[in-house]
């Protein structure tokens, strides 16, 4: 059974950022990562820049993520096999 894996808020806009995303604002400990699609939409995702992000943040994350990103391609990056 696969588990979420202990992942720092750098480590996520990492994640993020090999898909597209790109720092676009930071206020205090969050950053807000944007990307825009071929169509002109904008995607915006918020991520905590903590040392370690809580399990249920980084599901959060994952789940708001899966809207922009098909779920099998981001699984790899925040579960273990």
């Amino acid at each position: 059974m696969s588990r979420l894996k202990s992942l720092s808020g750098n480590r996520v806009i990492h994640i993020l950022a090999k898909f597209g995303f790109q720092i676009h604002a930071q206020r205090g400990s969050h950053v807000k990562l944007r990307r825009l699609t071929s169509g002109g939409n904008v995607q915006i995702l918020t991520i905590p820049r903590h040392r370690e992000l809580d399990k249920g943040t980084l599901y959060a994350i994952f789940r708001q993520a899966c809207r922009f990103i098909p779920e099998d391609e981001l699984k790899a990056e925040f579960y273990t096999e």
